[in-house]
């Protein structure tokens, strides 16, 4: 027998489950198709990162019914640091301050550890009714039919949709059996993430840091603990997660530094590869590609599912006004109004942080000189210092109305 919804998602990750609410919210019924069963996906250590949650992807949130399950595991930011240095002689004395209070009342945005982020939208997608999310549930192929996308499943069921949506990660399996290609490169480097217990409070401060291997960011979390995310060669990383305990703790304090008094890491640690991976196209007849299927970025700035939640907001909306012009949600003409809207916003965000990895992960003197004064540009000049500020925030331009305040 063949199942059938009017959208199905291929992958079952925080862009799946928070798209298949946004379309939900449209009256669409939908199903989220995830090949990890819910149990391990559920599970503290299924993934250590910690997410930056920036003020509109917040909005959205708020919208979806999906913040208010958060409680007090939104820690918010309050202020961003931004500074250069080496591991042996500390930061530079020339640092970049973000001040929330220059452009609203509210915090940049929140971070939240993703173990509390995706129960939280799981409990949100199993309560609604347009939402139908099978686990564990691979699929097989796609075949893309005359007003349909029909799913051929490994246990040999079928369902079809009036539209596919790839949100099964970096360079796609369904995006590349549909002949979607990409341009990327891989950055040489690995993040190391785990969590930090300090002994002084971080006051909603959140650093970034560039060493000469990566940037080393410190993002506080509830409580006196922050997501440690540090970026290395990976032959260093590799080396760095060999070391037991002790040792690796004492390889983080020397870069850490002891501003926050005394440290120490507590729970496991994680490795995630960093590369770039950007779509030729964005949608295909009966296909859509939402979140790092699309585009992986580097996680230099932290936007990347900030990135995706834009996508969910920006297709939802976009179907939802054909739906309501009573044209097909699974044309080309009808989709690419959403990759329009979307593609430069993402392009522009993946080189940008390229050229940023670029310019801070190296010791040259010259370009050390060069971006030591680039700080102190921006950070002596309001406007632009401005600038930056609500791009952190993802208060920008052209926001789908899911992610504005006040908008219906």
């Amino acid at each position: 027998m063949t199942q059938e919804s009017d959208i199905a998602i291929i992958g079952g990750g925080l862009n799946g489950a928070a798209l298949a609410l946004a379309l939900a919210e449209q009256g669409f019924s939908v199903t989220i198709f995830d090949a990890a069963p819910i149990d391990v996906r559920g599970h503290e250590e299924f993934d250590g990162r910690a997410t930056a949650i920036a003020a509109g992807s917040r909005t959205m949130l708020r919208r979806l019914g999906v913040w208010e399950r958060l409680g007090g595991e939104a820690q918010p930011i309050n202020d961003i640091l931004v500074s250069d240095g080496r591991v042996s002689e500390g930061a530079s004395s020339r640092f970049l301050h973000f001040d929330h209070a220059e452009v609203g009342k509210e915090p940049f945005g929140n971070l939240v550890e993703n173990r509390h982020l995706r129960p939280a939208l799981y409990e949100a997608v199993g309560e609604n009714d347009f939402i139908e999310h099978l686990s564990p549930v691979r699929v097989a192929s796609v075949v893309y039919e005359t007003g349909w996308a029909v799913l051929h499943l490994e246990d040999g069921e079928a369902h079809r949709a009036r539209l596919a949506v790839a949100c099964d990660g970096r360079r796609s399996r369904t995006a590349q059996a549909a002949g979607v290609r990409y341009t990327g490169w891989d950055y040489g480097q690995t993040g190391i993430v785990c969590t930090v217990e300090h002994e002084l409070p971080h006051e909603g401060v959140a650093h970034e840091y560039f060493l000469p291997s990566g940037p080393f960011a410190i993002l506080p979390i509830s409580g006196n603990r922050s997501s440690l995310v540090w970026t290395e060669k990976t032959g260093v990383a590799k080396a760095a997660m060999a070391l037991d305990d002790v040792a690796f703790a004492a390889e983080m304090r020397r870069r850490f530094g002891d501003f926050l008094g005394e440290t120490q890491v507590i729970g496991p640690r994680w490795t995630y590869p960093i590369s770039l991976a950007l779509a030729h196209d964005y949608v295909k007849p009966r296909l859509a590609l939402v979140g790092d299927a699309a585009h992986g970025v580097h996680p230099i700035a932290g936007q990347g599912l900030n990135l995706g939640f834009k996508d969910s907001a920006a297709l939802a909306e976009v179907l939802g006004e054909a739906a309501k012009r009573g044209e097909d949600i699974g044309d080309l003409n009808v989709l690419r109004r959403y990759e329009r809207w979307r593609r430069f916003d993402n392009t522009a965000m993946a080189l940008g942080m390229d050229v940023i990895n670029r310019l801070f992960s190296n010791d040259i003197a010259p370009i050390r000189l060069a971006r030591g004064l680039g700080l102190s540009m921006v950070g002596s000049a309001a406007p632009l210092r401005r600038l930056f500020m609500r791009q952190a925030a993802g208060l920008t331009e052209g926001l789908p109305k899911l992610m504005r305040e006040g908008a219906r």
